[in-house]
């Protein structure tokens, strides 16, 4: 019988290379395809309270699972003054994510912490979270009263019997909906509504979700399922492509194609054409938008990952907790978003059937989505 191994986190411990002459930042850093670093997404746990099947499967992440230790995190301290680094390169826009972020005690004096962080523009930084909505409706005041500006909760049916398949812990659709209602009430908001679309088990929910999310003021997305680490099983014929997606919606309920917001913006926006709001398509497996990516990932133990889909990390932590300087610390970013060549889902869209560097890749739950 063969062992099978599975990549949850990178063990390998790569403290990143520090410029012989500091170098102060500028505002902005481009990578190899001429990419700026603009957002920033920091993973604050490993845990999480769903043992959703495209993410944390039972089979894995099971009661004998072993968590980091709280000592292997980054402090808020930390992730605080490696955050002012990032933005100092030109991050303006920083996402908090887990595991199920919510999760990490105190969490509201974290982002009242970044939401301090000035910009080099003079612009707010645009502060956000996304989470299950399981501890939505206790949390959101108090992340409102922080300075967190805006929320994005997956859920991935409205079908109470799916949803419960889908997140594997019998939680009820009702009380997510509850908490997408109260983080509305406290003035978090757009809110973001994801649904990762996952053939054969929820792709019977996209209507339904549509038509529940239309007229109201949460924009709902659609995820195309994603090969990202090695424990959900990732099969390319359990992926409803986009178009798909667009083309089921548009039969019932017509879509105008809309402009992007902003260069990089992950989602195509679609909006009603009778003016009924929008939907957003993230295709990151068909139609793959790797040229435009601006986010690096900082993981909860302090390693910095350049793509959702990367096999290895830079140990920040260790700089952080070496004594280093922020210079020096500043300058190792810049070092590797200026190496950064990183186009994974390009190659996979290439090169689907040959991807032997698929079980090397770090989970969702590790990296933060």
């Amino acid at each position: 019988m063969t062992e099978k191994i599975i990549f949850v986190a990178d063990q390998r411990q790569r403290a990143p290379a520090i410029p012989a002459v500091p170098e102060a930042p500028t505002g902005r850093v481009t990578d190899q395809l001429a990419r700026p670093l603009h957002d920033l997404r920091i993973s604050v746990t490993d845990r999480c309270n769903f043992r959703c099947v495209y993410c944390m499967p039972k089979a894995v992440f099971d009661q004998n699972y072993s968590y980091l230790p709280h000592s292997s995190l980054l402090s808020f301290e930390e992730i605080t003054r490696v955050a002012r680094l990032f933005v100092a390169h030109g991050v303006e826009k920083i996402r908090l994510t887990g595991g199920e972020p919510l999760l990490r005690k105190n969490v509201e004096r974290l982002v009242g912490m970044l939401s301090e962080i000035p910009t080099p523009s003079g612009r707010p930084l645009d502060l956000t979270l996304t989470t299950n909505g399981s501890l939505l409706a206790k949390k959101a005041q108090s992340l409102k009263d922080a300075g967190l500006q805006r929320v994005t909760v997956s859920l991935d049916a409205l079908d109470d019997a799916i949803f419960k398949r889908m997140n594997d812990v019998d939680f009820a659709v009702e009380d997510v909906l509850k908490g997408i209602d109260v983080a509305h009430q406290v003035g978090l908001g757009p809110i973001k509504v994801n649904m990762v679309v996952k053939g054969g088990m929820n792709d019977s929910q996209i209507l339904p979700m549509a038509r529940h999310f239309k007229n109201t003021p949460y924009i709902l997305r659609f995820i195309e399922y994603m090969d990202v680490g090695a424990s959900n099983g990732w099969n390319l014929d359990e992926v409803i492509p986009s178009a798909e997606v667009q083309r089921r919606i548009h039969a019932e309920l017509p879509l105008v194609a809309a402009d992007a917001n902003y260069t990089g913006e992950t989602a195509a926006r679609w909006r009603y054409a009778d003016g009924g709001g929008e939907i957003g398509l993230i295709s990151s497996v068909s139609q793959a938008f790797c040229r435009d990516c601006t986010r690096a990932r900082l993981s909860t133990e302090g390693k910095l990952y350049t793509c959702l889909f990367a096999s290895h990390g830079h140990d920040l932590r260790a700089l952080l907790r070496g004594g280093h300087s922020d210079d020096d610390i500043a300058g190792a970013i810049a070092l590797l978003w200026r190496a950064r060549g990183d186009r994974y889902s390009e190659t996979r869209t290439q090169h689907t059937s040959g991807l032997v560097e698929r079980a090397k890749k770090v989970e969702m739950s590790y990296i933060g989505g």
